[in-house]
């Protein structure tokens, strides 16, 4: 077997650097985008809330379901039957403390954000980062595969969260719930082993001269990565060609840094989640946010 770069257990500690983010307010994620209703149920009581008085006008109540609708460029809600045009293009729903947010028939955490753009609704996810990854490690890596391999897939999916929030503001949130950008199943979709790796990687990203790195990932590179350049046409320092240890698996995405399926082997393999990375990103460093990310 080809010997791997890695760093020993000491010296990953020593290189895992402590560095100031910007002031975040955590990620925002596409649930929905241009429908002309959407249904969204709580399991507490929640604030139906303005933004442009940051008030709360209305209470939901709890384990029900409110349909939302387009109306021309603003808002309406169905109450008994009846639909109310809330006269506004933008609106927040807050549970309260500890409670879910619903639709999609998935639950998720933090609160929705629902905006009539253009004469669509598009409804999105608004909650703390490590929240967020709760909701993509399962959805990303089956949960039952080598706990090395889930807490690496937890610090690559982090790292490419934070190096491409604000990807799509043009549409009113930060990435979609989808593999285009992050397959995302919201609290649906945890699990108390994924939720484990991401609680231990805290925090932690993949740096490369000190700036977070989109780590790029995909199911299988079919027997060896691409570099960059192959794909884009431009290189990328931390992105080279390696064996990526999933042979006898299809190829099966763009190919480039992590394969999923080679990080479960090498785990299983006995190398541990920084070794993996390590492997799969070329001379790159390990940092933890500072704590302003997990608002």
């Amino acid at each position: 077997m080809m010997k791997l770069r890695f760093y020993c257990t000491f010296f990953i500690l020593i290189l895992i650097q402590f560095f100031t983010a910007h002031t975040a307010y955590g990620m925002k994620i596409g649930i929905v985008d241009g429908a002309s209703q959407v249904s969204v149920g709580t399991s507490k009581e929640a604030d139906l809330i303005s933004p442009l008085h940051n008030k709360s006008f209305y209470k939901l109540k709890a384990m029900k379901a409110y349909p939302f609708k387009a109306s021309g460029n603003t808002i309406s809600i169905e109450l008994n039957g009846q639909w109310f045009n809330l006269n506004i293009a933008r609106i927040v729903i807050k549970p309260a403390e500890k409670g879910f947010i619903s639709t999609k028939r998935r639950w998720y955490r933090g609160e929705f954000i629902i905006e009539n753009r253009g004469g669509a609704l598009v409804v999105v996810n608004n909650l703390p980062l490590e929240d967020y990854m709760l909701g993509v490690v399962p959805s990303e890596m089956p949960s039952k595969w080598n706990y090395e391999a889930l807490k690496a897939q937890a610090i690559a999916a982090r790292s490419y969260a934070i190096a491409n929030r604000g990807k799509r503001a043009s549409r009113g949130y930060d990435l979609k719930d989808t593999p285009e950008d992050q397959a995302y199943g919201g609290a649906s979709a945890e699990t108390a082993t994924t939720n484990s790796a991401v609680l231990e990687t805290k925090g932690i990203v993949i740096t490369y001269n000190r700036k977070v790195i989109p780590a790029y990932y995909s199911a299988s590179a079919g027997g060896h990565t691409k570099n960059a350049g192959d794909v884009w046409n431009k290189d990328l320092p931390y992105l080279k060609s390696v064996p990526s240890f999933d042979d006898g698996i299809k190829k099966n995405g763009h190919g480039l840094g992590m394969s999923q399926h080679g990080a479960n082997n090498l785990a299983n393999q006995g190398y541990n989640a920084y070794q993996i990375l390590t492997y799969y990103y070329n001379n790159v460093k390990f940092g933890r946010l500072d704590p302003s990310w997990a608002l």
